[in-house]
């Protein structure tokens, strides 16, 4: 019973920085639940089958508060379906160890980049979404990491969107997590079928379930009254230190080591999230040149 309130509040912490920045709940939850003697097709499941529920629960909320593109989740919807239907079959037999450094550099970079992106940008201009040439093989190949890894939707899609510049933070977050509830039936289905109703935890997925559907409607609320510059930095910075991390527990680096790079792109985050903050507020105040205004109040 213990363990299923914690899994309760994991579910509940994860789905909020999900529904916050756009990506976390499986990544969260898949590390919990293997880190705790499930295999990674079990894990992936039981976070999948939860997701049915707080995917759903998240993309209500961010619709209701204007938060969702509606013709970008057309387009991702249906590819991610393939993509996650695909990757939770072949998750039984695949080690999926051996593309987790290779997401982990791609992924890292785009965070490098969304973050700077959003920081030295004079002033922040979106076009419109991205074309279907664009978001279709996004979402097939976001879809597949999915399942394979319990967690990949998010990180791919947003970042990947996010790094477009053409559609706005909180409807990039919005639209991925309401399209995530297509791409989870899809990975749900392929895990049914791969390992039948006994090879599923059940009572895993109810618990994260639970404490997610509790978080979505706050987190889209938070996405809808936070700052574009703000949300793309913070989003940039959570895809860098996890990925760092990533990249760090693969190639064998030590606790103590981790811990200081965790350390170190932790502060660096924090400043980047105040640095975003003091340019909205220039950018508010009318600023011509935000970035030059707020250098100029920095200590010499």
């Amino acid at each position: 019973m213990r363990k299923l309130v914690i899994l309760a509040f994991v579910g509940l912490a994860a789905q909020l920085v999900d529904g916050s920045l756009g990506m976390g709940y499986g990544v969260t939850s898949a590390t919990l639940l293997v880190a705790g003697g499930l295999g990674p097709a079990a894990a992936s499941a039981a976070i999948h089958f939860s997701e049915i529920a707080t995917t759903l629960a998240s993309g209500a909320s961010h619709a209701a508060l204007g938060n969702v593109d509606w013709g970008t989740v057309g387009i991702l919807a249906l590819p991610g379906f393939v993509g996650a239907f695909a990757g939770a079959t072949l998750l039984v037999s695949v080690d999926a160890s051996i593309a987790v450094p290779a997401v982990a550099v791609i992924l890292l970079a785009l965070g490098g980049y969304v973050t700077w992106r959003f920081l030295t940008l004079r002033h922040l201009r979106f076009e419109g979404r991205p074309s279907a040439r664009f978001l279709a093989p996004v979402g097939l190949v976001a879809g597949a990491l999915d399942s394979v890894g319990g967690g990949g939707w998010g990180p791919v899609g947003t970042t990947t969107m996010l790094s477009s510049g053409r559609l706005e933070p909180r409807k990039v977050v919005g639209s991925v997590d309401a399209a995530e509830f297509v791409v989870t039936l899809g990975a749900s289905l392929g895990f049914l079928l791969a390992l039948g109703r006994e090879g599923i935890e059940w009572s895993a997925a109810a618990a994260l379930l639970v404490g997610g559907v509790v978080a979505a409607p706050l987190a889209a609320v938070l996405v809808r009254f936070m700052p574009p510059r703000v949300l793309g930095v913070a989003a940039g910075g959570v895809i860098v230190l996890t990925n760092l991390r990533t990249l760090a527990v693969e190639t064998g680096v030590s606790d103590l080591n981790l811990g200081l790079i965790a350390a170190v792109v932790f502060t660096l985050w924090v400043l980047w999230v105040s640095y975003a903050v003091k340019l909205e507020q220039a950018e508010r105040a009318g600023s011509d040149d935000p970035r030059r205004q707020v250098r100029a109040h920095l200590p010499a």
